[in-house]
């Protein structure tokens, strides 16, 4: 069982407002994995649902809506859940870590290809041109042929026309209360901090030799093969130390992103965990405790035949409950999340709308450092003018 008795921060992600648009993967990706070795590592990534997801298979149960293909596996046994909690509490478990399967490159994260720009738009190299090529995906300056890749079957879904389903799934570290990786590393290289719960790897003490992505069940560990060494999202904690929410929450403008301590009771991220209990974790059954939680979609209502509205929802409940720890959990959130939009539907106030609608970055972020909620970047680290109108250049 986890040892940690620090503070934890945690994270609630509304899927009912996710836009997909991969601002989030952008930020993360310019900020931390542009670098050598990281080209083909997401420490934040969007999946659409159902899917295999990124790596290829990671969940205990495939991610596919009719439950095909690999799995990596990785996590606990003997998993034991306490009864009548949302929040994914661990009762008891083994001390025996399943085994995982080491991703590949190829196979599972899909090799990080470029296209050959230069060559087909060099002057004279045109279509028409005898000989000349198109563009095509080059790796290590030779032409491949993908097999898998981030968002490879993006909005592929589910279903059929008119009652297609698909929904997006944001992935980052779960940075876990009683995290596999940890377990796993002989090294003890991956260590979780007491003051916030972020769990980092120590690069000095890494030696690579991976039982941490074997380990992890949602595969959010990395090996850098440049480096000899494993990496993993930050939490961007030289960012959440001063105040400043990590990137990929602080660039969502979908504003579906929560952050802050679970035993802070006046965070947005306590209240919708504890007190609404609309926020549930991913595959709880892994026995990590994991730290981010999710607001399951409630999509749209089918169709009948006759084109008329049923009282059917289109994404089958079913699917929801394996990812989100069991039907009545997810069957509560949603009742919940419905019964408080038609209070305020009718003018009445609701407290859970107006959390979840953040009109605020103060409602979202609740980091509470240095008597604040949070502090903007530019109140950090401001940032200079690169550019002068003319008359500031007299």
């Amino acid at each position: 069982m986890s040892e940690f008795r620090g503070r934890q921060l945690a994270a609630v992600f509304d899927l009912n407002k996710c836009l997909e648009c991969h601002t989030c993967t952008v930020a993360c990706k310019l900020l931390w994995t542009n670098r050598s070795g990281r080209e083909y590592m997401y420490w934040n990534n969007v999946e659409s649902m159902p899917g295999y997801g990124y790596p290829r298979g990671w969940g205990a149960t495939n991610q596919a809506a009719d439950g095909s293909g690999e799995v990596l596996g990785g996590g606990f046994k003997e998993v034991v859940l306490e009864e009548g909690r949302a929040d994914g509490k661990v009762k008891s478990r083994g001390d025996v870590i399943k085994d995982g399967k080491m991703p590949s490159l190829e196979d599972h994260y899909g090799l990080p290809w470029e296209y050959n720009y230069e060559s087909v738009f060099e002057p004279g190299a045109t279509f028409e041109t005898p000989g000349a090529k198109g563009v095509r995906p080059h790796w290590r300056g030779k032409e491949v042929r993908p097999k898998w890749g981030p968002n490879w079957e993006e909005d592929q879904g589910a279903g059929e026309y008119p009652n297609h389903w698909v929904f997006s799934l944001p992935r980052i570290c779960n940075h876990c209360t009683d995290p596999a990786c940890v377990a796993a590393c002989p090294r003890k290289a991956i260590y979780k901090r007491q003051e916030d719960g972020i769990v980092l790897v120590d690069q000095e003490r890494c030696r690579g030799y991976r039982h941490c992505v074997r380990a992890c069940p949602y595969k959010k560990v990395y090996f850098n093969a440049t480096t000899g060494m494993s990496e993993k999202c930050l939490f961007c904690y030289p960012r959440v130390e001063k105040g400043v929410p990590p990137a990929c929450f602080w660039q969502c403008p979908g504003r579906m992103r929560f952050v802050g301590f679970k035993d802070d009771k006046e965070s947005a991220v306590h209240k919708l965990i504890y007190v609404w209990k609309v926020a549930l974790p991913l595959h709880p059954e892994y026995g990590t405790e994991p730290n981010v939680f999710y607001v399951p979609p409630i999509g749209s209502f089918k169709f009948g035949p006759n084109g008329e509205v049923t009282n059917e929802r289109r994404i089958p409940i079913e699917y929801l409950g394996r990812l989100f720890g069991g039907l009545e959990n997810v069957k509560r959130a949603q009742d919940t999340v419905l019964a408080e939009r038609e209070k305020a539907r009718k003018g009445e106030r609701s407290e859970l709308c107006q959390i979840l609608i953040g009109y605020d970055s103060e409602d979202r972020f609740q980091l509470k450092v240095g008597g604040v909620p949070f502090k903007r970047p530019e109140e950090v680290q401001p940032v200079k003018a690169q550019f002068r109108t003319p008359s500031e250049n007299v």
